[in-house]
């Protein structure tokens, strides 16, 4: 039994989530829609050893970095999005799909000659079958070096006024995060004492002085040319190498059906296993969703393993969902009241 006045880990966890409402976080990111096109298998083609559909509907939502501010919102936080869109049909669509959640769209740039990132996804099945997901089609696209749109960002990060409580970044590789508009985001960090993480597909070694990064596992081993595997001795290495070459106070790796590693200064290895089942539906914006609650869990005076804990939760949760989706607090207070899974792990053992 706890000393009286005392809290229990569940009871502060949930504590964590009731702080989440009216979190600002100023979310600095690559924009993508994710486009889903809905049909029926009819037959194999004559001309080719293709399967035709018959076109059913098309879905497009918040992608990418615009994901992480839409599960935000859905957790209770305020997220301030900065990013640039095209001219396109794509991005008037995202445009308008984040003032749907009521979400500021004033720094989010406008660069005619852009192309707004696009990821189609291609799902059909049989009439009385889940749809599933044939082919994917990425629109290649990248910031112009020179596009007024990315200096209107750096001037609005430069310029932020207002409330804030943690700084996120959402790096997808279309050429707007550099390490000059990271150095950006950390100095308004430290101006005003919040957090700073995190969240980059290509570049996790050319940037420094974050509070936490949250790469997936592969990620890691193209930044460290190496294999993990299921070694936890590799692990360990890489995660203590990622925190000494980064800098920072915490590195979340997430490894899919193996969990989650948290590593930390002066503090032993934390594995988490995985929440839920491993036999997902659709692992489309997960990491988004890890790193909107665990930033917001760290805007909210939450600690590197409580949000770690938290993250793990809504990624769980968010892979049993079709397509790109959030997660809602009482889906987390659901998950932490019904979670039977055996507690983090310390150690690399």
């Amino acid at each position: 039994m706890s000393a009286r006045g005392a809290r229990s880990p569940a009871e502060e966890l949930d504590g964590v989530v009731d702080a989440f409402r009216g979190k600002r976080v100023l979310v600095v990111a690559d924009l993508v829609a994710d486009e889903f096109l809905y049909g029926s298998v009819q037959r194999v083609s004559r001309e080719a050893p293709v399967l035709i559909i018959q076109y059913d509907t098309t879905d497009v939502r918040l992608g990418g970095g615009a994901n992480a501010v839409n599960n935000i919102a859905t957790l209770g936080g305020s997220p301030i999005p900065m990013g640039v869109l095209g001219g396109d049909e794509h991005g008037r669509r995202l445009r308008a799909l984040l003032r749907e959640r009521r979400v500021t769209t004033a720094h989010v740039a406008t660069d005619p000659a852009y192309v707004t990132p696009v990821k189609t996804r291609i799902l059909a099945g049989g009439v009385h079958s889940a749809k599933q997901q044939m082919v994917r089609i990425d629109k290649a696209t990248r910031l112009s070096d020179r596009s007024p749109a990315r200096e209107r960002v750096r001037r609005a990060l430069r310029a932020f006024r207002g409330p804030l409580h943690a700084v996120l970044v959402s790096d997808y590789g279309f050429n707007l995060v550099t390490p000059a508009l990271v150095e950006e985001a950390v100095a308004l960090a430290r101006r005003r004492r919040v957090p700073v993480t995190v969240d980059t597909r290509y570049g996790l070694l050319a940037f420094r002085g974050m509070t936490a990064v949250t790469p997936n596992e592969p990620e890691v081993e193209a930044a460290l040319g190496i294999t993990i595997g299921h070694d936890r001795g590799r692990l360990e290495a890489a995660g203590r190498t990622l925190l000494r070459r980064l800098g920072v106070k915490a590195v979340l790796v997430t490894r899919g059906s193996d969990g989650m590693a948290l590593f930390e200064p002066r503090r032993p290895t934390v594995h988490i296993p995985i929440y839920g089942t491993d036999q997902v539906a659709d692992v489309t914006g997960a990491g988004d969703t890890v790193i909107a609650a665990f930033t917001l869990a760290l805007a909210a005076g939450a600690d590197p393993l409580q949000a770690s804990l938290l993250a793990n939760y809504a990624g769980g949760i968010v892979v049993m969902k079709r397509g790109t989706a959030t997660v809602a607090p009482p889906e987390l207070r659901r998950a932490m009241a019904s979670d039977a899974a055996p507690g983090p792990l310390l150690g690399p053992s």
